[in-house]
């Protein structure tokens, strides 16, 4: 999700609602307590230079149980971020404490907002040596004749 979606989800709903990747919820006196923006630039593996750019938020709870974070609220604090987040349209990074901070895609449900997993990836999967694994159907594999490709009765299982 960007700035912008968020932004229109917040006009749609009543109340703000995140939901875990495990499907559990943040507790309703979470606050906003950052808007940033995060630059990563780093050489990959594979000896490109790369650069990130992420509009950053950070949740936190407290024990204040009477806090609620309401969409109006919310849409206040971005619009008060916008003089370091500038005018572009930003893909929206979340960060939340676990064991230690955890870090989200954020997506919207039509009810709820919901953190989503982010995975490493190798970028130069070729410069590695990491193959491409094409999917190839069953039965093509199947009819391989390949000498590797165990048999029933042939002795290497």
């Amino acid at each position: 999700m960007n700035i912008s979606e968020l932004k229109q989800n917040l006009n749609q709903v009543t109340a703000i609602n995140f939901r875990m990747p495990d499907g559990s919820y943040l507790p309703a006196h979470f606050h906003v307590t950052e808007v940033g923006l995060v630059t990563k630039h780093f050489i990959d593996c594979g000896g490109t230079e790369r650069k990130e750019t992420v509009a950053n938020f950070q949740l936190w709870e407290a024990g204040d149980y009477d806090h609620k974070l309401a969409p109006q609220k919310f849409l206040h604090i971005i619009d008060l971020s916008s003089k370091i987040l500038g005018d572009e349209d930003l893909a929206i990074e979340v960060e939340y404490q676990q064991n230690t901070i955890g870090k989200f895609g954020l997506e919207f449900d039509g009810n709820d907002f919901v953190l989503t997993p982010k995975q490493t990836a190798c970028l130069a999967q070729d410069a590695c040596g990491i193959p491409d694994k094409a999917k190839q159907p069953l039965t093509e594999l199947a009819n391989s004749s390949s000498s590797s490709c165990c048999t029933p009765g042939g002795g290497c299982c």
